[in-house]
């Protein structure tokens, strides 16, 4: 039987912290692609993490490469490439840029890899996961973008820091676009059973909900560059969904085609993972104030949309 192949785009600190969770779980081989320019770099942190297998135990198999020859027949292929926002760069700058990236990748990928599951992590997510979904033509459950499961496990973290408990004990996601347009859903979060709104006062929660949002800007005021352990697992998380069909319940941006009254375009949803990508979006139940937070993350990422040059909305 043949093992599958998983390829991740990208092989700096996102891509390589992906790669690092994914290889314990030993789904399959794993492919570390970069731009020519990367040198022998991806190949070389690829023979580094192949030489903790027989610390760590697993036989995943692990290859550096710049070229697209290895990465043929991925089934899954989770894209961390791109430029990260510089000080002066506008975000029409970094879409305009960004937007370059993805078109050359998937056109690539559509070539080597026509049946892969794609999990955009390249920001700005929502976007430039449309532009991956028209680049390719691929099916809209093939294409997906990663931010609700981080975006929610910063949520989690924070709230079980407040309560110190066990974060396995807080049931709690986030929807809507990445960043300050993200939507934490504390209505539907609960800690052991017990809504989140019961065991905080509102104005914890309000600071819990506005630490959430900034929290990928707390990482990099920390540590000076963006995050990339979390992510990594993150994107591992939803790699192994996939593969090991779960069927798990998860927030992804996903094409949406009518569900909340939405059309062409990517958005943080709930979504059932499994082997055939995203196979199911599930609809939650919004009230008033939730529905207002979501309508401005959508007019949010419309605006985002609307820097592409490429690829035009309809």
């Amino acid at each position: 039987m043949a093992r599958n192949k998983i390829t991740i785009i990208g092989a700096g600190n996102v891509g390589a912290s992906c790669a690092l969770w994914l290889a314990p779980m030993n789904l399959g081989d794993i492919v570390l692609k970069d731009i020519p320019a990367a040198g022998t770099m991806p190949a070389g942190k690829a023979l580094d993490l192949l030489q903790c297998g027989p610390i760590m135990g697993y036989d995943s198999r692990i290859i550096g490469t710049t070229d697209y020859g290895p990465t043929e027949g991925s089934d899954v292929i989770v894209f961390t490439g791109g430029f990260p926002r510089k000080p002066g760069m506008s975000r029409e700058d970094l879409v305009a840029k960004n937007e370059e990236v993805v078109v050359d990748v998937m056109n690539e990928v559509k070539r080597t890899s026509p049946n892969a599951v794609v999990i955009m992590v390249t920001n700005p997510l929502d976007t430039m996961a449309y532009v991956a979904y028209k680049t390719s033509g691929f099916a809209r459950n093939h294409i997906m973008g990663q931010a609700g499961i981080l975006d929610s496990a910063r949520f989690r973290t924070f709230i079980a820091e407040e309560l110190n408990v066990s974060v396995n004990s807080v049931q709690a996601f986030t929807i809507g676009g990445h960043g300050d347009e993200m939507v934490p859903l504390v209505r539907s979060a609960t800690v052991g059973g017990v809504p989140l709104t019961k065991a905080l006062s509102k104005a914890r929660l309000d600071a819990i909900v506005e630490r959430t949002r900034k929290g990928g800007g707390e990482v990099v005021q920390l540590l000076g560059t963006s995050a990339y352990y979390a992510p990594g697992a993150a994107s591992a998380q939803m790699v192994e969904a996939i593969l090991n069909d779960r069927k798990l319940i998860v927030p992804v941006a996903a094409y949406l085609d009518g569900e909340y009254g939405l059309k062409d375009m990517y958005f943080g949803v709930m979504a059932k993972l499994g082997r055939n990508g995203v196979e199911e979006i599930i609809e939650v139940d919004l009230d008033a104030e939730e529905r207002a937070a979501l309508d401005k993350s959508v007019e949010l990422i419309r605006g985002t949309m609307g820097a592409l040059v490429q690829v035009k909305p309809a």
